[in-house]
């Protein structure tokens, strides 16, 4: 028996395991576009996120870990070479030169969440008319309708008091769903 046998005998052997790489700012996208083209199987996590643009709330996709996705490697098969070099891929994510291979079911997690997400709950915004509490301040626990967001951590609501709707701001982090 030789050391490559040895090593097979270990845990070494040709399964496909998923690994973290690490790409260049604001280019995990065209990474997973390029390493999928490639025939790499590339899982890459996203949020459908509400954004202000020209004014406008859009829905947009945005990376559920910024600057990274994931890739399903053969340590003995698949061929590394490529990936370097791929654009928009900074590393593989590892100790020194070797790649770190994830919990299968982190991804397995994940894959999950994504499949079961729906418009509702694809997002850390609330919609417009949706019906939310307020969690903390000196309206705690009072039902309010949400009108809208005001930046990326306030939000407007409409607070039923004195027989009329109030618009109030508030932090979004103090709000939650009824």
């Amino acid at each position: 028996m030789n050391e490559n046998d040895a090593s097979l005998e270990s845990g070494d052997k040709a399964v496909p395991r998923w690994y973290v790489i690490q790409c260049k700012g604001g280019e995990s996208f065209r990474a997973a576009e390029h390493l999928s083209n490639q025939g790499y199987d590339v899982f890459h996590p996203v949020l459908e996120v509400q954004k202000k643009r020209r004014g406008k709330l859009e829905w947009v996709s945005e990376p559920l870990f910024p600057y990274y996705l994931f890739i399903r490697l053969d340590r003995l098969v698949s061929n590394w070479r490529p990936i370097r070099s791929t654009r928009g891929v900074l590393k593989l994510v590892g100790f020194g030169d070797m790649p770190v291979a994830v919990n299968e079911d982190l991804v397995a997690a994940l894959r999950e969440q994504g499949s079961q997400r729906d418009d509702a709950t694809a997002n850390l915004y609330f919609r417009a008319g949706e019906t939310v509490q307020i969690t903390e301040g000196p309206f705690k626990d009072l039902q309010a309708v949400f009108a809208g967001h005001k930046g990326e951590e306030r939000a407007i609501v409409l607070l039923n008091m004195l027989h009329r709707q109030q618009r109030l701001e508030v932090p979004v982090a103090q709000l939650r769903r009824s």
